[in-house]
């Protein structure tokens, strides 16, 4: 807690000259939700820490600030953390249609499109859909999902979307090329031998076969004589090579799959590196941007090219595994959850795809700015959900009209009120309020649950923007309490939300799947479909239907 105290009192001295309490407590909250639940421990932690900022002059708040939150200095497009690139002419985006993209897919999407808009590049979108595995096979609908997403993120690629699986004949001929210059061979060993081959570097009998045997076998392949899992095309490396996994990979197998948009039109397709080499080479790709996890493709590629005399080789450039804490990100459980109607559609917030973001009220900008706050690093990352969510609500505060939502809805009965007008403020920036007539003597709100044992504990409470009331008893089904003789609004009162007998009931879809229920004021009613707004005290939403809304955060 006191570090994200501290970068948000930096922060505040560093642009207004000083900290203040009330300009730095809503950071806290808004990044850390549960530290309100001690709100007096917390007040005195954040007034401890503005007295130690406050001392510091400009210089040193600037360079601690710069190394304890970095994503809080505005910068420069310049400054983004990519380092600059040489002669970037055409970039790809090869996406496997295993799914519909998402968070975890970003990095790449955004970082190509970056160096292609900076050089005036092209951006190609190539669907990897070379035939899929049993644990890993094409979705159909990803060939829609994936260039939505895209779209949506403002990915800016070629509308002539490129498709593998139109292009098996460019593969064999290229295939045939290394056969015939002794460079690939055709193999029937069974795949448990000839992993116990390439552990201790021996090489099989079939090896040593001719290249004409080779070619014969190869046609034979293609010809179908071969069944699923019983024959292969593999390349000649060094059997001796350090590295046990670049010894003899295969480049073709044999899989009687059918293929979502080919039908069994083919039973022998490339492995990725043969597919990658072959259509980076023929497509004039400049750069490749991909995951250090794919770094042994990466020299199988530039194996290829060499034995097919390709001189303008790509320039190959990884980054490390990104990885966000607190997305629970799985695109083969989202495929099985979406198939059997687990999930209600690759839109579900359990898939984390674009579309489930897109549908959550995230901006795509918000994700471009988070991925571009991380750099083009090969060191393994890992970031919290809270980072990106800090980005988007920068964006989409400006504009959320503020409403009250009451979880778990308890009774509250309230007597003594003197009749007054209510005028509530829908925003800080606006002048736009909505109001409430309290009448004079006996009135009925309802609060959450949680609020009922503030209030308990507390004693009193201040109804936001309306009046301070003391606790008087509850019961199971209700709530009593009086309005305060005190209508002083102190600093440290516990101030809580609530909804008055004109209430509706709603419900909020959260990001597992499940719901929480309550109700909220009749003045959502006025809200528009797909507007996002603020439950105050409980987080940002967006309004899927009357009654209905999706978290999009806290």
């Amino acid at each position: 807690m006191y570090t994200v105290i501290r970068k948000h009192a930096l922060k505040n001295a560093l642009d207004h000259g000083k900290a203040i309490l009330k300009a730095v407590m809503p950071k806290v909250i808004g990044e850390m939700p549960g530290a309100k639940k001690d709100i007096k421990s917390l007040i005195k932690k954040i007034n401890e820490v503005i007295i130690e900022v406050n001392k510091l002059d400009e210089k040193a708040i600037l360079k601690e600030l710069t190394s304890l939150a970095p994503e809080l200095l505005e910068k420069k497009e310049e400054d983004q953390g990519l380092p600059e690139l040489k002669n970037v002419k055409k970039l790809r985006l090869a996406p496997f249609p295993s799914g519909a993209l998402h968070i975890g897919n970003i990095r790449g999407a955004i970082i190509n499109d970056e160096y292609a808009k900076k050089h005036k590049g092209k951006l190609l979108l190539v669907i990897d859909d070379t035939i899929g595995s049993e644990a890993k096979p094409i979705v159909k609908d990803a060939y829609k999902l994936i260039p939505q997403g895209l779209k949506w993120l403002k990915i800016k690629f070629d509308p002539n979307i490129i498709y593998k699986s139109d292009r098996l004949k460019l593969y064999y001929k290229y295939g045939e090329e290394l056969i015939k210059k002794g460079a690939a061979y055709f193999c029937k060993c069974p795949t448990e031998l000839i992993r116990d081959y390439r552990a201790k570097g021996v090489e099989c009998s079939h090896r040593k076969q001719s290249i004409n045997e080779n070619l014969k076998e190869w046609k034979l392949m293609l010809k179908g004589k071969y069944k699923e899992g019983t024959a292969c095309i593999r390349l000649k490396t060094n059997m001796k090579a350090k590295d046990p996994s670049f010894r003899d990979r295969v480049l073709f197998r044999i899989s009687d799959k059918a293929h979502p948009r080919i039908g069994d039109k083919y039973r022998v397709w490339p492995m990725l590196e043969m597919s990658w080499a072959v259509d980076d080479m023929l497509l004039g790709i400049s750069h490749i941007i991909r995951g250090k996890e794919l770094m042994i493709e990466g020299r199988m590629q530039n194996f290829i090219w060499d034995l097919l005399g390709y001189k303008k080789k790509p320039e190959i450039i990884y980054h490390g595994l990104f990885q966000v804490k607190g997305a629970k990100i799985s695109k083969s459980k989202a495929r099985v959850e979406v198939e059997s109607g687990e999930y209600s559609g690759w839109a579900d917030p359990r898939t984390w795809s674009l579309q489930s973001l897109k549908r959550r009220g995230f901006k795509p900008e918000a994700l471009r700015e988070f991925i571009l706050s991380l750099g083009l690093s090969t060191g393994e990352i890992k970031v919290p959900i809270d980072s990106l969510y800090t980005f988007n609500r920068r964006l989409i505060d400006a504009d959320a009209l503020r409403y009250f939502f009451v979880k778990d809805p308890v009774k509250l009965i309230v007597s003594g009120c003197p009749e007054k007008k209510v005028s509530i403020s829908m925003h800080p920036k606006t002048k736009r309020s909505r109001s409430y007539i309290i009448n004079k003597g006996v009135n009925e709100f309802f609060i959450t649950k949680e609020d009922l044992k503030l209030l308990k504990s507390e004693g009193w409470v201040r109804l936001k923007d309306a009046m301070n009331i003391d606790f008087v008893s509850a019961s199971n089904s209700m709530i009593k309490a009086k309005h305060s003789k005190n209508q002083e609004e102190v600093y440290d009162i516990r101030k809580i939300q609530f909804i008055t007998n004109k209430g509706k009931e709603c419900k909020i879809l959260m990001p597992d799947g499940s719901y929480d229920k309550g109700l909220c004021e009749d003045y959502c009613n006025r809200v528009k479909k797909g507007e996002i707004i603020q439950f105050e005290r409980y987080g940002f939403v967006r309004k899927e239907s009357d009654g209905k809304y999706i978290l999009t955060h806290n």
